[in-house]
């Protein structure tokens, strides 16, 4: 059974960099076929996909979000981090990893001085 689990800071002050990371247990984040991305729902908003990496390394931005995100990988954990930066409080938003068909529980970020 494939397993992803969100962990990072629930709170950021505006303008800091957001750094969150996936870890994943059941399959290998180098194998082919699947991309392994975040995606963030903000209160009262819709899901927003935001970027993912496959198994060869090849990423993949929303072009909304390009400019302040980066995503990238430690394979030797089977891990792979998102990066924000610049954040406003308009990221304020419950953040999930997914891939393969799963999804991670999700984890609360709230931007506040």
């Amino acid at each position: 059974q494939v397993q992803l689990q969100e962990s990072g800071p629930g709170l950021v002050k505006p303008s800091q960099t957001l750094s969150l990371t996936c870890t994943v247990s059941g399959a290998a984040i180098t194998a082919n076929g699947w991309c392994w991305g975040w995606i963030r729902q903000p209160p009262g908003a819709a899901l927003e996909w935001m970027a993912c990496i496959t198994g060869s390394g090849t990423t993949y931005y929303s072009p909304t979000l390009k400019s302040r995100t980066s995503i990238s990988r430690d394979t030797s954990k089977n891990q792979f981090t998102l990066q924000l930066n610049s954040v406003t409080p308009e990221d304020t938003a419950v953040y999930y990893c997914a891939g393969a068909g799963y999804w991670g529980p999700g984890t609360q970020v709230t931007v506040s001085s």
